[in-house]
């Protein structure tokens, strides 16, 4: 049925930047960076290497995009939220990662994030039927940055029983977070986000998680972030190829490592605003573009895609925000892709708040009710309802308006009645409303808690990490 959709590349946009990525891919080639394993990874698949340069024939590519799977399914860990099914034409929306900040929900004061930001957050998102995975939303100042992956995950497993979209330092740990996942409900509930570094290279720890994720089966987002004027020439088009680059020559790694791994397309493109050289804004209308641009590639390819949504660039709980905020989620929407992170991201991306969550699942709903399919079959054309109620007749008191009036979007934070009833019940704003609704859910008891023994196992094996890497 017909559907709002966006789509900015037809098919043969999409052929005729494939084309050109394959052109650099065999000529210009990426680096791999003190990561002597992966190189021979690369060399043991076919692919030309020289130094820490990697070169690729186009079959290579064209291997590893028929490998890889286009349906996998990441289940949660109990209640009510359905599975992720990854694969084209699904979406699903959830929260971001690592923010350096938050907006403290008791003081609205911005300051350094804490592990308690990271449960607390969960929680909330696991109330929130909109959103459907969870992201740490924190790096916090607490934790021993050498074993912050295991730490932060006990914290998210603790607070939500949704998927979860894990940011780990490397692929060391994922069996152990893997086996954490099991301790709380379900091995398969968690995805790995991996992150090429612009431009054309990657990392060893980035390609530790690559391996790992194609090793354990655990879903992998690849997700690139060239930004246009620094890392990436002053183009979207541009800016989008060294992504596709960076994109595919992971997926040849991952898919040689196994074939049929799972495997996520991560859309990533910012534009450096050259007044104040701010490195990555990507609410700007070009960014949004590569985003735009890359879901595109990934359903050209066929694979499941990863994209922003709900994120602003505004410092504090302003109207900056609210727009910001309803602008990418509306833009994540229509672009269709699989998994839309970064809900509720403040000061492009170092910051977040449970206020700002609240609104995003709020904008989530409309976006969703926007994209519901509208069909044009005899029933919803209603010619006999109309007929009876003829010129001048209403539908108020119709067996098909009782039948039907719920399904139409309804909010509880944007106030659609008249002046007087709006004054008269206070002359709240917006941010008024959400500060109640979020100070309500915070304070309403948890929607679940691990067992005691749950909670101990978990406890044992961050305890036995930290213990391992001298962090205690």
């Amino acid at each position: 049925m017909p559907t709002a959709t966006l789509t900015l590349w037809n098919h043969a946009d999409c052929t005729r930047l494939h084309e050109a990525t394959l052109e650099l891919l065999a000529g210009v080639g990426v680096d791999v960076l003190q990561d002597a394993a992966s190189l021979r990874l690369y060399a043991e698949l076919g692919a030309e290497v020289r130094g820490t340069r990697v070169r690729f024939a186009a079959e290579l590519v064209e291997r590893a995009l028929a490998a890889a799977p286009r349906e996998w399914v990441v289940r949660p860990r109990g209640g009510d939220t359905a599975p992720l099914v990854l694969r084209d034409g699904e979406v699903h929306w959830g929260t971001g990662s690592d923010c350096l900040y938050v907006c403290d929900p008791d003081t609205h004061q911005r300051r350094r994030a804490v592990l308690a930001d990271i449960e607390g957050m969960a929680a909330l998102v696991e109330k929130l039927p909109h959103l459907d995975f969870a992201m740490t939303m924190a790096s916090p100042a607490d934790v021993d940055p050498a074993v912050d992956d295991v730490v932060h995950t006990g914290a998210l497993l603790k607070g939500t029983r949704k998927p979860l979209l894990l940011t780990p330092i490397n692929g060391r740990r994922l069996a152990r977070i893997q086996e954490m996942a099991a301790v709380a409900g379900e091995k398969d509930s968690i995805i790995v986000y991996a992150m090429p570094s612009p431009p054309l290279q990657h990392d060893a720890e980035a390609l530790s998680k690559v391996v790992a994720c194609a090793e354990l089966q655990i879903p992998l987002v690849y997700a690139p972030a060239p930004c246009a004027g620094s890392t990436a020439p002053r183009s979207v088009t541009a800016t989008v190829l060294v992504a596709n680059a960076e994109v595919l020559s992971g997926l040849v790694l991952h898919q040689h490592v196994r074939p049929g791994a799972p495997f996520i397309y991560g859309a990533g493109g910012g534009a450096m605003d050259m007044r104040t050289m701010n490195g990555d804004p990507y609410t700007l209308p070009e960014a949004c573009l590569a985003l735009q641009a890359c879901c595109d590639l990934a359903r050209h390819y066929g694979l499941p895609s990863f994209s922003y949504a709900g994120n602003s660039e505004a410092k504090v709980l302003d109207e900056q925000w609210s727009a910001e905020a309803a602008l990418t989620t509306l833009l994540g929407g229509l672009s269709r892709a699989t998994l839309l992170h970064d809900i509720g991201y403040l000061e492009d991306g170092m910051q977040s708040s449970c206020e700002s969550i609240v609104l995003g699942a709020e904008l989530v709903g409309y976006a969703k009710a926007f994209m519901r399919e509208v069909s044009l079959d005899d029933y919803a054309l209603a010619l006999d309802e109309i007929a009876a109620a003829g010129p001048g007749g209403n539908h108020l008191g119709s067996k098909y308006t009782r039948r039907h009036y719920r399904e139409f979007w309804t909010s509880e934070l944007f106030d659609d009645a008249g002046y007087e009833r709006w004054s008269a019940e206070g002359a709240r704003t917006l941010l008024d409303r959400v500060r109640v609704r979020t100070a309500r859910l915070r304070s309403e008891p948890r929607a679940f808690e691990l067992s005691a023994a749950q909670a101990a196992e978990l406890d044992g094996i961050v305890a036995a990490e930290l213990a391992a890497a001298g962090a205690v």
